[in-house]
């Protein structure tokens, strides 16, 4: 069992750094951005910063994965994707999933390339709306999380 207590452990910091990060971009970096940026040179500010960042925030979701993964296999928690009650599991899995497709297939393989040579307001205005949608989704995921893995759902 001391597996699935490292494995939550670094369940916990994974989520902790790569929603933080989300945060940190969503609430901070790109308002900072519409402030200081033309909106023609919006997206490659954001670039510059983003390029810095993405390596981590992919490195963070595969912990994160993999962990939780981890603690559902070794606890064979698999019934709990049946039960409503544990909707934050779902809900988990779902963020997850979101994330690691937009870090690991539509960024690296369409949305760089479109975005990177993009000077339109209107696409970093779109970038900035969907950051704030996910980090929403994903907040109330960590909420939901926290407290049905402590019994209140």
């Amino acid at each position: 069992m001391d597996d699935i207590v490292i494995a939550r452990a670094l369940h916990v910091v994974a989520i902790l750094m790569w929603i933080g990060g989300v945060a940190f971009v969503t609430c901070v970096v790109m308002p900072s951005i519409r402030e200081h940026h033309e909106p023609k040179d919006r997206l490659a500010a954001f670039h510059r910063i983003e390029d810095r960042f993405a390596g981590q925030a992919r490195f963070w979701v595969l912990l994160a994965g993999a962990s939780g993964f981890w603690m559902v296999y070794r606890a064979g928690l698999w019934d709990r994707f049946i039960d409503p009650h544990f909707w934050w599991m779902h809900a988990m899995v779902g963020i997850w999933a979101v994330f690691a497709a937009m870090l690991f297939i539509i960024e690296p393989l369409f949305l760089h390339r479109r975005m990177a040579t993009s000077d339109k307001p209107a696409d970093f205005a779109r970038m900035e709306g969907m950051h704030r949608v996910l980090l929403m989704l994903s907040l109330i995921t960590v909420l939901g999380a926290v407290a049905g893995s402590h019994g209140l759902f």
